[in-house]
């Protein structure tokens, strides 16, 4: 039975001295942080438990889960990070300042006494991470050296945690999609023969043989320590150097390289070869939603770099000790299969319970079925911890 709903917008802002500014503002802006997200609950209430969604880099309310939740009778609030929608100058340790700002103006301006933090994607590692630093903060600084101390910002902790669709950090994504055959970064054209993927000349073909896939995982993580490496070479001459300038723009080609995504051997499930949740990911490979096409320096390092970024749900989840439910999509064609299962076995909490979902994509493109029976785990275990 669907309910008739109401969507409030929600205005959430509060003070922080930058010494840039990182996103477009507008006038008065100056010295505050806005963030603006969507109410979606029915138009008679019932339950105090919210559910709280937000991704570090994008918008969430047009998903099809938040309104179906919404329509089984539960509220749901969709936030964007202060870099919602361009995530090129994101630092993870500002976002979780965000979302902290939401959780606090849940509970005490629109009055819900629990907050679920349903950590979506990318949004997983991010209410992961939040929750860790929520309850053991240790962050006193980015990875750049800028002073951010989490632990004096009293994050306040949310009150469970659903990791659904989520992959365990964008650091690792990156790291497992970079084009490896990519010799000169200032030169795409110039790469190994050996690892371009996409080549009719490529040495190998599916199923990948063992040996040759892990030198591919090996240059890719070479690559990306080459970029990092050059990052903070960037950064040390800048700040050596003195003056005004304390950022750069880096631009990052052919970054959707992930063999898995043509090899089903390679952490199998039911996602459908030659595609991924992007599309074609030959074109992916250089087409502009590539991920860190372009990024500043310090995100880089906060955002992107897998020696840097705290970022990492499934280090942080050993933290966590509050309820967590964890979901994987049989069919998700963005995640790594092990991702979920790995989060959830690292997580803290002796109150957790994992499900999958067979044939569920990772968006639940054309699929009503497999919506409703996220709906239904999701509402089953809220209604066990009676909330």
């Amino acid at each position: 039975m669907t309910q008739e709903l109401q969507h409030q917008w929600v205005h959430v802002s509060y003070l922080e001295t930058s010494q840039m500014t990182e996103t477009y503002g507008f006038v008065g802006s100056q010295g505050t942080v806005n963030l603006e997200g969507l109410l979606i609950q029915p138009r008679q209430p019932v339950s105090r438990t919210v559910f709280l969604m937000m991704h570090p880099a994008s918008t969430l309310q047009l998903l099809p889960l938040p309104t179906a939740l919404a329509q089984a009778g539960h509220a749901v609030l969709c936030m964007g990070s202060r870099y919602a929608k361009n995530d090129t100058a994101l630092i993870y340790e500002k976002v979780a300042l965000d979302l902290n700002a939401c959780v606090r103006h849940a509970k005490e301006r629109l009055g819900f006494e629990r907050v679920v933090l349903l950590g979506w994607s990318g949004g997983g590692s991010l209410s992961l991470f939040y929750q860790s630093q929520a309850q053991q903060p240790t962050i006193a600084a980015t990875p750049a050296g800028d002073a951010i101390d989490l632990k004096a910002a009293q994050l306040w902790p949310a009150d469970g945690v659903v990791l659904e669709a989520a992959h365990r950090s964008r650091a690792r994504c990156l790291t497992d999609w970079i084009d490896p055959s990519v010799r000169n970064e200032h030169d795409p054209d110039d790469r190994d023969p050996q690892f371009d993927l996409y080549s009719p000349q490529l040495p190998v073909r599916p199923p990948y043989p063992k040996d040759w896939l892990a030198a591919y995982r090996a240059a890719q993580l070479a690559r990306m320590r080459r970029i990092t490496a050059g990052v903070l070479e960037t950064l040390d001459k800048l700040k050596r150097r003195g003056g005004a300038e304390v950022e750069r723009g880096l631009l990052t080609h052919r970054t959707m390289a992930e063999p898995r995504f043509l090899d089903a051997s390679i952490d199998p499930n039911e996602r459908t070869i030659g595609q991924c949740y992007l599309g074609v990911p030959e074109t992916v490979n250089t087409g502009p939603v590539g991920l860190a096409r372009f990024s500043m320096l310090r995100s880089w390092l906060s955002q992107w770099s897998l020696d840097h970024s705290r970022a990492d749900g499934e280090t942080c989840a050993r933290a966590i000790t509050v309820p967590l439910l964890a979901i994987e999509h049989g069919a998700d064609d963005a995640v790594p299969q092990p991702d979920i299962g790995l989060m959830y076995r690292a997580c803290g909490s002796a109150d957790k319970e994992m499900h999958c979902i067979a044939g569920a994509s990772h968006y639940f493109k054309g699929q009503p079925e497999q919506l409703a029976q996220s709906v239904r785990l999701i509402a089953g275990w809220i209604e066990r911890h009676g909330w």
